[in-house]
């Protein structure tokens, strides 16, 4: 698991550390990454809110949006939303 975030590394640094974050928090401040995925707030100059996630064959299983948006503190709500959809 990781999260991506527009927010400059600093930022980031110190936000994993306040939540205690088991992840990689990487920066995406020069927006390419949310441009790619089509998450890109280009009015507000940040990404939305979202949740990718990727099966081991590196094909996007779920996405989730907004509010509904996974919390990044919550890996293992991801990772059996993805076990659920293999499953059927």
């Amino acid at each position: 698991m990781l999260a991506i975030s527009t927010d400059f590394v600093a930022t980031l640094s110190h936000w994993s550390k306040e939540l205690g974050a088991e992840f990689p928090l990487l920066s995406d401040h020069d927006h390419k990454v949310s441009e790619l995925y089509g998450v890109l707030n280009t009015a507000m100059g940040i990404s939305n809110r979202t949740t990718f996630v990727i099966d081991m064959q590196g094909k996007i299983a779920m996405i989730e949006e907004g509010n509904n948006a996974v919390d990044p503190t919550k890996a293992d709500e991801a990772c059996s939303r993805l076990s659920h959809k293999t499953d059927k």
